[in-house]
């Protein structure tokens, strides 16, 4: 079940709508501009007092707008969203003042002009190209309203005005001529800022539901579900009655066909089967372009193909009409594909309903899947390496159990049919009966270090110093070697995934103690300095059969060391030290910088 998202395609020809967060800033964003060209205009009156001339009315309605931007500022910081009641009337202010200033200056040759060019802007950024026009057109209705009026009262009072406080007009500004240039100048301001505003709103549109589109990818869903929500989301923005995918395997060169039958409100499941080989040839053949559309209507028909630039390609029917004898439909989109040189097909959109340019929507759909391809592909890689991850820790616990538990249940089950014929002829069986009895302790420890292993290990720095702690009790508890842990730190404040990987280092270190070193004593300490945090684990056991003090880069080189632990101590970017004297113990210690973290989780 899919809802449809025709709104996707409306918002191509029309601006998408601002969420609330957004419109605020804009509006705090205009804001700002109209104080800053408010002041700018104060300095140029102050170096240019003429500008204004004398009148007050002028002077007073300058400060007035400049007051007004202030005001509308602190609302718009104070205010949690801006309403469409507040964004018209604030605009209709922007839309006002241009005109009244005009009545004392001199036309576009001041720097009055800003202001109008400020309302068209404020328009555009705010919404698009209409609205950009209706406001050139109501600044235009302002002027020839007032020039009207103003001429009507001149020639009634014979040239003069009977407005003491208008007496700086300048009513030639407003002669037909002059008029109508400015008007010329705001309209054609007005299409080219709607215009560029427009597109701008295209893109924005292109990538929202781009978003939107890689937003339904789910690891999870793996790639059947990942192509099933990205391909159906396509297809329900089309209205396509049928989905078709054709996919084929680089290596294998088996093709698989997938179908998506669409119906309004809802998709059918994404069903794939082996194609037939005649039928593949017709679903892999050599369409025109990487995507085009055809359409068939009362016998006529036409075609558009674009290349992988977008630019138009040479088409031809022949092959859109071999496909329509395997499915009936009037107009189809087809759309190439590949992924990573692995996998390589078509989708095909079967009668799909749309508004706007032909050529533009299939651009559209040419950067969607220019985006969508790789993301799919990193989809298909991670589930084939989460595949392959799992095989070989299968292959590891079989080893594990086979090379340990399982051997030595065979061997014991063959020492108890000794010890049972042994019983039958009356000889005394209570010290084999004790050497079995160690080594089914000891493969009980090893099962149990071999489930410790495979445990996830959530903890972090409240929580490490804790099951340090708990750990190497349990240790002394199972093994009998007097084991303790002692810190310094009170308060810890490592990575999480640092965490981890120390509390693995410790595991491993004490397994190896009870393995190999059969040791009496075994210490493991956490301190911490300025710069790093340190762990130490030593035993008094026989130690490594080298003798010295070794550095993580030497072990390397001569191929020493424990082998887990150095990959360990790797992937949070720590140095490892083993100090190892034969008969006396070894001493393993790890530096962490605090800047240290994983590379990856393991």
């Amino acid at each position: 079940m899919y809802p449809r998202v025709e709104r996707y395609r409306q918002s191509w020809s029309q601006r998408i709508t601002p969420d609330p967060s957004e419109t605020r800033r804009i509006e705090r964003w205009l804001a700002s501009a109209r104080v800053f060209l408010a002041v700018s205009t104060l300095v140029a009156i102050r170096m240019d007092p003429t500008e204004l001339g004398h009148s007050w009315a002028a002077y007073g309605l300058f400060v007035f707008y400049l007051a007004n931007g202030i005001l509308i500022l602190m609302l718009l910081r104070r205010r949690q969203q801006s309403t469409p009641a507040f964004r018209l009337l604030v605009h209709a202010g922007d839309i006002t003042w241009p005109a009244l200033i005009s009545l004392f200056a001199e036309g576009p040759r001041t720097p009055f002009f800003l202001f109008f060019f400020f309302a068209l802007a404020a328009a555009a950024y705010r919404w698009g190209l209409w609205e950009t026009l209706g406001t050139a057109a109501g600044e235009v209705a302002l002027l020839w309203i007032e020039s009207f009026v103003l001429n009507h009262f001149v020639a009634k009072t014979g040239g003069l005005l009977p407005w003491h406080a208008l007496a700086g007009l300048h009513v030639h500004v407003f002669q037909p001529e002059r008029l109508f240039m400015l008007s010329v100048y705001l309209l054609v301001m007005g299409l080219l800022l709607g215009y560029l505003a427009e597109q701008q709103k295209h893109l924005r549109a292109e990538k929202s539901v781009i978003t939107g589109i890689l937003s339904r990818i789910r690891v999870e869903a793996g790639l059947n579900g990942t192509m099933q929500q990205i391909f159906g989301e396509i297809a329900s923005m089309y209205g396509a009655s049928q989905l078709l995918i054709a996919s084929q395997e680089a290596h294998s060169r088996r093709v698989f066909v997938g179908e998506m039958t669409c119906s309004p409100g809802r998709l059918s499941e994404l069903h794939w089967v082996d194609s037939d080989p005649d039928k593949a040839a017709t679903y892999l053949s050599e369409f025109p372009g990487e995507v085009c559309h055809a359409s068939f209507d009362n016998g006529r028909s036409s075609i558009l193909a674009l290349d992988h630039q977008g630019n138009a390609a040479p088409s031809s029917l022949e092959t859109i009409s071999s496909l329509r004898t395997l499915h009936s439909f009037d107009s189809v989109i087809v759309l190439a594909f590949l992924f990573g040189g692995e996998w390589r097909g078509r989708i095909f959109l079967l009668n799909p309903h749309w508004r706007g340019d032909r050529q533009e929507e299939l651009r559209f759909l040419l950067n969607v899947m220019r985006q969508a391809g790789p993301a799919i592909y990193n989809v298909y890689l991670l589930h084939r390496l989460r595949r392959r991850a799992g095989a070989a820790e299968r292959v590891r616990l079989a080893r594990e159990l086979h090379d340990g538990a399982v051997q030595s249940l065979i061997a014991v089950e063959m020492q108890v049919d000794v010890l049972r014929r042994q019983a039958e002829s009356g000889k005394e069986v209570g010290e084999e009966l004790g050497r079995i009895q160690g080594l089914l302790r000891e493969e009980v420890l090893k099962l149990r270090e071999l489930m410790q292993q495979m445990k996830s290990i959530d903890v972090d720095s409240q929580r490490l110093l804790g099951v340090l702690n708990d750990t190497v009790e349990r240790f002394q508890r199972e093994t009998g070697i007097s084991a303790r842990f002692v810190t310094d730190i009170e308060e810890l404040d490592m990575p999480q995934r640092v965490c981890r990987e120390l509390l693995r280092i410790v595991q491993e270190g004490l397994v190896n103690v009870r393995k190999h070193s059969g040791a009496r004593h075994a210490l493991v300490r956490l301190g911490s300095s300025r710069d790093r945090w340190n762990l130490t684990v030593e035993d008094d056991g026989k130690g490594f059969p080298f003798s010295g003090r070794f550095s993580h880069e030497q072990m390397e080189e001569q191929g020493r060391g424990p082998l887990i632990i150095k990959e360990r101590v790797r992937l949070i970017a720590g140095q490892l030290t083993v100090e190892s004297t034969p008969g006396q113990g070894t001493r393993l210690e790890v530096t962490v910088p605090r800047g240290g973290d994983t590379t990856h989780a393991l």
